[in-house]
């Protein structure tokens, strides 16, 4: 199962942190945003049993600033398409959905971001032959405890949990 993964609020809440677990360590001094981004939620994305993608218009700097602080390996990065505006697309579709959707391949996957709609999972119903979970996380507080445990409750209720 692919989980394509988004970072400003979805992982760095735009309202302050929201640990996914207690965290006192220290402030990453690499980037000023990272204060924001509890490093115990790495642990609890792999334990969704999924294969993680960055979805994000961070690009390649996901893996060289975000993945070390949550302790995740490199991970892959979706490539947005060059001409790329970041508005939405008629009917309210998010630019991302269409791109996740030829990189997911017929593939079942969750995405998590922050913006996504009604307009997206229907978008994706009708398009998307194999499951596919789209899960908005406020931006306000970023991806939470609950979260992680509905979609783990999703997952398995799905099918969709691997040796988890």
């Amino acid at each position: 199962m692919l989980l394509f993964l988004d970072i400003d609020g979805t992982l760095i809440p735009f309202g302050g942190r929201t640990p996914c677990a207690t965290y006192t360590g220290p402030t990453p001094p690499a980037h000023p945003l990272l204060a924001r981004l509890d490093p115990a939620l790495g642990p609890c994305l792999l334990s969704l049993g999924c294969t993680l993608t960055w979805a994000t218009t961070w690009g390649e700097d996901a893996n060289s600033v975000v993945a070390p602080w949550l302790g995740l390996p490199p991970l892959p990065v979706v490539d947005w398409p060059e001409e790329t505006d970041e508005t939405p697309r008629p009917g309210g579709v998010h630019w991302k959905t269409e791109a996740l959707l030829a990189r997911a391949a017929a593939r079942p996957f969750v995405w998590l971001d922050d913006e996504i709609t009604d307009a997206d999972r229907a978008w994706v119903a009708a398009r998307h032959p194999a499951p596919a979970l789209l899960h908005r996380v406020d931006p306000g507080v970023g991806l939470t405890k609950a979260d992680l445990a509905g979609l783990r409750e999703r997952l398995a209720r799905a099918g969709l949990r691997r040796g988890r």
